[in-house]
């Protein structure tokens, strides 16, 4: 935005940028298909709802907010999706994957039809709602399930490109959104996209968390991988790079650790090597609210601690 401000015979030009965030853009994405395509449908349970109150009051019958009841959301926007629609649910990220997993589980995959299950909050996004809206085992669970693409965009520009990939398409798809971001946008090309050289390893960041890398290994002769789209894992790409390194992987993501031990495994399986996964730790529960930034240093999620934690690995 560009405000010009003029005072006697001066005139000052002043430049601030205003960035977007990823919930708005999954709002004024999801609005516009709503528009454009009969076959999309929208279930909310109170969340959102007051970013939606066009698409509510123009289409009742695709647009639907249950109020605070997730498990009949699931139910539906399922039953919507055996009509023939492109259901998309959203809501806080607990109350989307952890309370109505069941539903998730039977109402969707069981009968066979997929949806686009959108989330908000993260691991700890906002933690003085306290640990009610904190759910980091979300992307394991999802993952339990069988055929989703799980996408953890890190900027709010690449969340346009995989959700109408996603309204597109006829598959199950988890979008896993955040409010923090990192500085600059990625291709959203579903594979690891390489940023770094290095030959000493591989670290592969996954989402929101590639400045928190960048910054952890800055001078250290790693390689860096990036990726906003957690699953399918892009095995070849991992092999690509750990040909031109040496085979100690590192993966950095911002949901519980070691969520993708077994992809890298199995991208790896013949090929001796070492692994290491980082990300919010699994051997304690936080309870007290504090900030974003000290839950990141809880976890070893901060810059020092993922720092820490691959020279450690690497025995730099």
């Amino acid at each position: 935005m560009t405000t010009t401000t003029t005072s006697g015979a001066a005139t000052t030009t002043t430049t601030t940028t205003t960035t977007t965030g990823m919930r708005e853009e999954f709002v004024r994405v999801t609005t516009e298909a709503i528009e454009q395509d009969e076959r999309v449908a929208l279930v909310i349970a109170a969340i959102s709802a007051d970013r939606f109150t066009s698409a509510l009051a123009r289409h009742p019958d695709r647009v639907v907010d249950v109020g605070i009841r997730e498990q009949a959301m699931v139910g539906v926007a399922a039953g919507l999706a055996l009509t023939g629609h492109r259901a998309v649910v959203h809501t806080y990220v607990p109350f989307l994957i952890e309370r109505p997993y069941e539903q998730v589980k039977l109402d969707f995959g069981h009968q066979g039809v997929h949806p686009v299950l959108v989330s908000i909050g993260a691991s700890y996004d906002e933690p003085s709602t306290g640990r009610t809206h904190q759910a980091p085992a979300d992307v394991a669970l999802v993952d339990a399930l069988p055929g989703y693409t799980i996408h953890v965009p890190g900027h709010a520009a690449e969340v346009e490109p995989l959700l109408r990939a996603a309204l597109a398409s006829d598959e199950p798809v988890y979008l896993r959104l955040s409010q923090r971001q990192n500085s600059a946008p990625m291709p959203a090309t579903g594979g690891l996209v390489p940023v770094r050289h290095g030959s000493l390893g591989v670290v592969v960041a996954v989402g929101p968390v590639l400045d928190q890398v960048l910054a952890a290994t800055e001078g250290l002769d790693v390689a860096v991988l990036y990726t906003a789209t957690a699953r399918p894992f892009d095995a070849a790409g991992l092999r690509a790079a750990v040909d031109s390194a040496a085979p100690n992987v590192v993966v950095v993501e911002p949901y519980l650790r070691d969520t993708s031990a077994g992809v890298v495994a199995a991208a790896l399986r013949d090929l001796p090597h070492r692994q290491l996964g980082l990300g919010v730790r699994r051997d304690a529960e936080v309870h007290a609210y504090g900030t974003v930034e000290e839950h990141d240093a809880v976890h070893g999620l901060d810059p020092a601690g993922i720092r820490e934690a691959v020279r450690g690995f690497l025995g730099a």
